[in-house]
């Protein structure tokens, strides 16, 4: 209440990116002080048995996880467990680092609890982000989504890929390769089957990968992915990344709540497809324990917010894994990982 009350107006009367640099500039700051961090636990924490599940060999206190592209730059690392997140992605990262698009370059759309954003992977770069996280054991998982820089043709693409994977290979506990970010020229060709094939064979590290998907593939490209993350044996999806099926002006990937149809349809379908054996992670449009219930039920083991943080606020997290259990005990289900995919 406070937060959408108060909180919200003001940071939305200045420019989308600089309000979200405000954000994670205050949640470094406060990350660094142990009272600051206590305090924050104290009000957002929320820990029970059944929100833990083992997914692709980690074990995560929780599902609920930070989506890349909102601390791009791993500047929030100390206080996103206090938060109550069980995971946090960051990223994307390239190899080197890059401005990204010119701004303006993220915009709200307020009436429909979306955004969209055409960033461009805007990044410091591997090594500087590499330094910024703590080697493990993490008090949560880190997951580092790994992108290309813009100079990269598509031919050398995978080595790209790998050389980043390399730079960061001791700081991450699972890896998500991002070739479906609508924003960097041509990125999205590296979901064609040819294409996928010879990345995917770039990869030879002893940690999870997963692989992101856009939300505009057809079922049977998606099913091509899946035959392809099944051979190289990829560990899970991210399902899935920004949209670029809406009207514009602006041009860019829109997320929110109009996504929240679509990426559960592709989750649903992966699961389906693949009998439950490839583990999801479902992204979009996810802003209250029913968004997030409703993709676990169609097959994603771990869900991610973005948007949803940006209109509900920090608080989200833990209403989300109160209304979980709720939901969990309607349902007689014992744990999280007893309701994935049985709607």
């Amino acid at each position: 209440m406070f937060y959408k009350a108060l909180v919200r107006p003001w940071l939305f009367q200045a420019d989308p990116e600089a309000a979200h640099e405000q954000v994670l500039n205050l949640v470094a700051s406060l990350g660094r002080s142990r009272i600051a961090r206590d305090a924050v636990e104290g009000l957002f924490m929320v820990e029970d048995r059944r929100l833990r599940q083992t997914v692709f060999g980690i074990e995560f206190p929780n599902p609920v996880g930070l989506a890349a592209g909102y601390d791009k730059n791993a500047l929030g690392l100390e206080l996103w467990p206090a938060f109550g997140f069980g995971f946090v992605e960051i990223g994307s990262v390239t190899a080197h680092a890059q401005p990204g698009t010119e701004p303006p370059r993220l915009f709200r759309q307020v009436t429909r609890h979306a955004l969209i954003n055409r960033m461009g992977f805007n990044n410091d770069g591997a090594d500087a982000i590499a330094a910024r996280v703590p080697l493990p054991p993490h008090r949560i998982p880190i997951g580092i989504n790994v992108g290309k820089n813009r100079d990269v043709d598509l031919a050398h693409a995978g080595e790209s890929y790998a050389a980043t994977l390399q730079q960061l290979r001791d700081r991450a506990d699972f890896f998500i390769i991002n070739v479906s970010s609508p924003n960097t020229p041509g990125l999205r060709k590296l979901q064609d089957k040819e294409m996928l094939d010879a990345l995917l064979a770039q990869f030879h590290e002893n940690i999870p990968i997963l692989l992101k998907i856009a939300p505009d593939l057809t079922f049977d490209q998606i099913d091509d992915v899946i035959a392809l993350v099944q051979k190289h044996g990829i560990a899970g999806i991210v399902a899935t990344n920004t949209t670029i099926d809406h009207p514009t002006p602006p041009e860019g990937g829109l997320s929110g709540a109009p996504l929240r149809a679509r990426a559960t349809e592709c989750i649903r379908h992966v699961w389906r497809r693949t009998q439950g054996k490839l583990p999801i992670i479902g992204v979009g449009g996810v802003f209250t324990a029913e968004d997030t219930y409703e993709k676990i039920r169609a097959g994603a083991s771990l869900i991610e917010v973005w948007t949803g943080m940006i209109y509900e606020g920090p608080a989200i997290v833990r209403n989300i894994n109160r209304g979980l259990l709720r939901l969990l005990a309607r349902d007689g289900f014992g744990s999280i990982a007893e309701a994935v995919g049985t709607e």
